[in-house]
């Protein structure tokens, strides 16, 4: 897997498709890599140059001493679409690369085609979740991440998914993952989404079109978040995917991908 140095960090991303076709960026949720959207890349990069990132401490890209605040982040990946020549490009962002993608739209338009957000909020997160994040950052640290899955589980999965036989492959590839992950990077990049500030304010700006789509069981950021961003952003749609929680591009990728096939076809 390919890395570049950006701001201070070494950040892991994927790059395929036609070198000379619209640019999409796949940012990841919390807990997860840019492989989450594997589905949708192996569908769209035959029409698309399809790159994924790996947000610091997460996936491939290794911990660093800092910068897992959610304006870093966006930086971030501003630096990387800049350095790969992607702009304007497509921003798909899930949960926390909702959170980065809200900001690139509201602050910096010129740099997207287009805004997808999936399973996000524009708010700061909601203070019973926000300490119990940060408890559970604290003792993952301490004895990993293993001991939590019970109760990670439910908050990224969906219960329809979950008691489906497709789950059990996805969740136990998801728990191998997660378990390699360097301990104090996966517990500042826990803090970084338990702490962010909101963007409601900001996402008013955004002139780009917006499709915001999210799981009808999503328990992390429910649909009620999902209905706020498209109040707010003129012009955007919105779209409910049934029996899905958190994770809908690897609960539902038919769905998503087929989501993201028209929106991005129509631009």
């Amino acid at each position: 897997m390919p890395s570049i140095s950006l701001n201070g960090a070494t950040i892991a991303y994927t790059d395929t498709g036609p070198r000379d076709a619209p640019a999409i960026v796949f940012g990841h949720g919390l807990l997860f890599g840019g492989w989450m959207f594997g589905p949708q890349t192996a569908a769209l990069r035959s029409r698309y140059r399809c790159v994924t990132l790996d947000w610091r401490g997460q996936g491939e890209s290794p911990a660093t001493p800092g910068g897992y605040d959610m304006d870093t982040l966006t930086a971030d990946a501003l630096a990387l679409i800049e350095a790969l020549g992607l702009a304007p490009a497509h921003w798909v962002g899930l949960s926390m690369g909702g959170f980065v993608g809200q900001r690139i739209a509201a602050r910096h338009g010129e740099m997207l085609r287009s805004l997808t957000l999936l399973d996000t909020s524009a708010g700061p997160e909601d203070p019973r979740k926000a300490r119990e994040y940060r408890r559970m950052a604290r003792v993952q640290r301490v004895i990993g991440v293993r001991p939590l899955l019970v109760k990670i589980r439910p908050l990224l999965f969906g219960p329809a998914f979950l008691a489906s036989p497709a789950a059990r492959p996805v969740v136990s590839g998801w728990a191998r993952r997660l378990a390699r992950l360097d301990r104090a990077g996966l517990s500042k990049a826990v803090r970084g989404v338990a702490d962010r500030p909101g963007v409601a304010a900001e996402i008013g700006r955004i002139t780009v079109p917006t499709l915001v789509i999210t799981g009808a069981d999503d328990s992390a950021t429910p649909p009620a978040d999902a209905h706020l961003i498209a109040a707010r952003i003129p012009g955007a749609q919105l779209r409910i995917v049934p029996d899905c929680g958190h994770t809908s591009t690897l609960e539902q990728p038919a769905v998503i991908t087929a989501l993201l096939e028209t929106f991005l076809g129509e631009r």
